[in-house]
């Protein structure tokens, strides 16, 4: 009879094989066998992207389109679906609409108007071509979007929203994001001429609580309603950031946990004389940060930073341009105070100079971690438009920005260590064309501002994908800029490495230890 500890070991044994088997079941072709001990990357087999609702105003009219970059490796044997559809919080949110309109349309089933629902607002069929869809007016709901097998490894979404006039008026882009449980938003306000709004999509079946902290200049702007809000099941919320407290203040850091569950989160700020945009969420707290893409032809550019744990910051800022690093003149360092947000105005800072900004310890052996956010401005007087720019990881193995069209696109590539190449491949357009790659040397401490490639025979809207081929770490940014009545709206989407692989650790059966 065998004791309890070695049937446990023989099921342990089992279960490991199972493990392993799964895992060479889905090692790519052509991707080689790894060493016993050492871990393989292998594409994801499920990717969740969440939109946030568009609206807010009747005269947007908003461009979605999705995109998965070809896999080498050939990514799962299963050939997948993506598809991004409506948020049930937004469908709830028009109930009395709905019912109203119910009575009078009696003629429409219950079963075609849950098809409605469940119908992709996007719905890509393969690698390589874009696939787009549109929504129009206030009411837009969030989207939310799986995409498996094939489809899973670099999967990507943009949002893109033209709003031609009032308070709100702009161009919003994002790149919609993944679920996650905790986020920092510098650079949003609670100022009069503000209006800016954090909005939470639950992807999943179950309720999400999520809390909203707010820092000013002076540490947490206190508030009680920030916590516990419930995110329904597979639905989208929005928070008024200035409902959240009494305090007015120009500089303000959003941070977003949640208690239970993940969300998706993005701030839409609004200005009344400088127009609207997303607000994408920092990078994880570090030492050095860097914040790609900043227009040449910026006319204003505010740096916002928080400190998030129990010491000051001492940073030391490096504009990274065309031909080298240098020390903005009069802005060299800003003092981050624990817990609390700062804010300084480098105003014209590129001067007809694309650039990336880069924050670095101003003393070696003081590497506190920090967030940070820039809100850029192009334009004059009543033409001004802003647009905001977060700190963000490097393109790592490969990063991909979908909508970009025949004119408008920059893209920014940042090297602010050593040297790297990338290579920028654009993809079939949305209604047909052939792709095109270039490849670009990055100078160590430089930005490369480009018109990236376009594709042959261009129909449609086209992606972007950066992969690294050799150097250092690139950072990169792309620009879309569209003319609407006389005004260059914009917006700035960020690259970061695209999580398309994931590290699995290699084993090997070893049953001897059932011999002890």
């Amino acid at each position: 009879m065998k004791s309890t500890s070695s049937l446990s070991l023989i099921a342990g044994a089992v279960a490991l094989a199972a493990v392993t088997g799964f895992a060479a079941v889905n090692v790519p072709d052509g991707g080689g066998t790894a060493e016993a001990g050492t871990a393989a990357r292998l594409p994801v087999e499920r990717t969740s992207l969440l939109c946030p609702a568009p609206g807010l105003s009747d005269l947007s009219e908003t461009a979605y389109t999705a995109y998965t970059p070809p896999n080498k490796s050939g990514g799962s044997a299963a050939a997948g679906e993506a598809a991004l559809v409506s948020s049930a919080k937004d469908e709830a949110a028009t109930d009395e609409k709905s019912d109203e309109k119910d009575k009078k349309d009696k003629k429409k089933s219950k079963k075609d108007k849950e098809a409605d629902k469940n119908k992709p607002v996007v719905s890509l069929k393969e690698p390589g071509k874009p696939a787009t869809g549109e929504a129009s007016g206030a009411d837009s709901p969030a989207l939310v979007g799986t995409a498996t097998g094939r489809l899973a490894p670099g999967w990507t979404a943009q949002q893109t929203t033209t709003i031609e006039a009032g308070d709100g008026r702009g161009l919003l882009g994002i790149s919609c994001t993944a679920p996650d449980t905790d986020f920092w938003f510098p650079a949003a306000s609670t100022a009069k001429s503000r209006e800016d709004y954090v909005h939470l999509t639950n992807p999943d079946d179950t309720a999400a609580v999520a809390d909203i902290e707010l820092y000013g200049p002076d540490g947490t702007l206190k508030s009680d309603v920030g916590e516990g809000i419930t995110v329904p099941a597979g639905s989208g919320v929005r928070v008024l950031i200035s409902t959240l407290t009494s305090k007015a203040a120009d500089d303000v850091t959003v941070h977003v946990t949640t208690r239970t569950g993940r969300v998706g989160a993005a701030v839409r700020t609004a200005d009344e004389t400088t127009g609207s945009d997303w607000l994408p969420a920092s990078a994880e707290p570090a030492s050095t940060l860097v914040l790609p893409g900043i227009p040449a032809d910026a006319t204003s550019v505010r740096l916002v930073a928080f400190a998030p744990g129990d010491d000051d910051a001492d940073l030391t800022l490096k504009l990274l341009g065309k031909d080298g690093a240098i020390t903005p003149a009069g802005h060299e360092e800003l003092h981050v105070k624990s817990n609390m947000t700062a804010g300084i105005d480098l105003k014209d800072v590129t001067r007809g100079e694309a650039g990336s900004l880069m924050l670095v310890p101003s003393e070696k052996g003081r590497a506190t971690p920090v967030v940070a956010a820039l809100r850029v401005v192009r334009g004059k007087g009543a033409d001004r438009e802003v647009g905001y720019i977060p700190a963000t990881g490097p393109v790592g193995a490969r990063a991909t920005v979908a909508d970009n069209r025949s004119k408008g696109s920059v893209l920014s590539l940042t090297a602010p260590g050593a040297a790297g190449t990338v290579k920028v491949t654009a993809s079939a357009g949305s209604g047909g064309g052939t792709p095109v790659s270039k490849t670009y040397k990055v100078a160590a401490g430089t930005t490369t501002a480009v018109t990236p490639p376009v594709p042959q025979g261009l129909k449609g809207t086209y992606a972007l994908t950066v992969e690294t081929l050799s150097g250092g770490p690139v950072h990169a940014a792309r620009t879309l800029t569209v003319k609407v009545d006389g005004i260059q709206m914009f917006t700035v989407q960020t690259l970061p490495d695209d999580q398309g692989t994931v590290e699995v650790p290699a084993a090997r059966q070893d049953l001897s230890v059932l011999d002890d």
